[in-house]
């Protein structure tokens, strides 16, 4: 029976990371869900609040329905937010809210990671699906260059979620520096902001490392394979 070594060392600890930063954001989004903002600002304010500190007048802000289901859509220039965000005025709501327009400040201001992330959407999606497949099957098939196809396509798929990092983090910042500038938040608020947030990215770490650790898996297989 083959035992893949490999992914026991390297990816099975990446996916504890990812299941304990879903606990920290679950947790996390719902303990600062209960806490209101002394000045009662919705999350829809918050968003127009970060728009309008940056001159940005042809972005919308719409209510959709589920949760968590918050993003910026560049093609339509909508920042959209799931209804719990939208209309409450929690520290959570808050948080959120602004760090989507913080998208849409970085789509106004072309902001560079954005952008190349932008032109690797279609490379990662074929590259995620795809890649371990094509170079699994060259594995077990003793096809080095089917396997060398899958590792470059995953290695597209990685390079994405790297560039990912910067974008989210870059997003962040510019939403707590923007609340702070404008005294919406009282010291304590911000810090329940950034903590927001900071749960927030730990999922994008987590995703990156996997995806990074997974990449890594599948280059040491192909090297013990060759000797």
């Amino acid at each position: 029976m083959y035992f893949d070594y490999y992914y026991l060392v390297l990816v099975v600890p990446t996916l504890i990371l990812s299941l304990w930063a879903q606990f920290m954001v679950k947790s996390t989004f719902a303990k600062y869900s209960k806490i209101a903002c002394a000045r009662k600002m919705t999350g829809q304010g918050s968003a127009a609040l970060l728009l309008k500190a940056n001159s940005i007048s042809d972005v919308k802000i719409e209510s959709v329905d589920g949760s968590l289901t918050d993003h910026y859509d560049p093609s339509s220039k909508v920042v959209r937010l799931s209804q719990p965000v939208y209309n409450e005025n929690s520290i959570t709501a808050i948080g959120v809210a602004a760090h989507e327009a913080g998208h849409a400040i970085q789509h106004a201001t072309r902001y560079g990671p954005l952008v190349l992330r932008s032109t690797l959407v279609p490379v990662a999606n074929i590259g995620s699906r795809l890649g371990p497949w094509i170079a699994m099957a060259g594995l077990f098939l003793s096809m080095p260059l089917l396997l060398n196809i899958g590792i470059i396509l995953f290695a597209g798929a990685v390079l994405f979620y790297v560039i990912t990092l910067p974008v989210e983090f870059d997003a962040s910042a510019r939403a707590i520096a923007i609340l702070r500038e404008n005294n919406v938040l009282t010291q304590e608020e911000l810090k329940g902001v950034r903590k927001v947030l900071t749960a927030a990215a730990l999922t994008y770490v987590a995703s990156t490392l996997t995806a990074m650790m997974s990449l890594l898996r599948l280059i040491l297989l192909s090297r013990s394979r060759r000797r």
